[in-house]
């Protein structure tokens, strides 16, 4: 799950995310931290489907990044889970970029804004 650029961690679920899924997703996130990641980008462009469970570990997730003081974001979302994100406001907590590409470019902001 290493990155070439030294600045972010990638994790990138696929399939469905659900409880079993969700779990094995929180202990990534959780792992990236321990290792000192300040910045996580979690790319959902392999995901088909999340449900509620699945939602629950990404807030879980988001806990664990914000309680250590980095940042995570989420990209390519399929339009089932940007529905999702809508229905629960999820939207408005996370700040989702369209693709990975699209992060990357406004990574050196990211990285700035991170640094305060």
């Amino acid at each position: 799950m290493k990155n070439s650029h030294p600045e972010f961690e990638t994790v990138q679920p696929s399939g469905i995310l659900d409880n079993p899924t969700g779990t094995k997703f929180r202990e990534q996130i959780t792992n990236l931290i321990n290792k000192g990641a300040k910045i996580i980008l979690v790319d959902f462009q392999e995901v088909t489907f999340m449900d509620s469970s699945g939602l629950g570990a990404l807030v879980l997730a988001l806990k664990t990044v914000r309680a250590s003081g980095a940042k995570i974001f989420i990209c390519a979302i399929n339009d089932q889970v940007k529905m999702l994100f809508e229905l629960t406001s999820m939207d408005k907590v996370f700040k989702i970029f369209p693709n990975r590409d699209e992060f990357i470019n406004q990574l050196d902001a990211i990285v700035l804004a991170n640094s305060d």
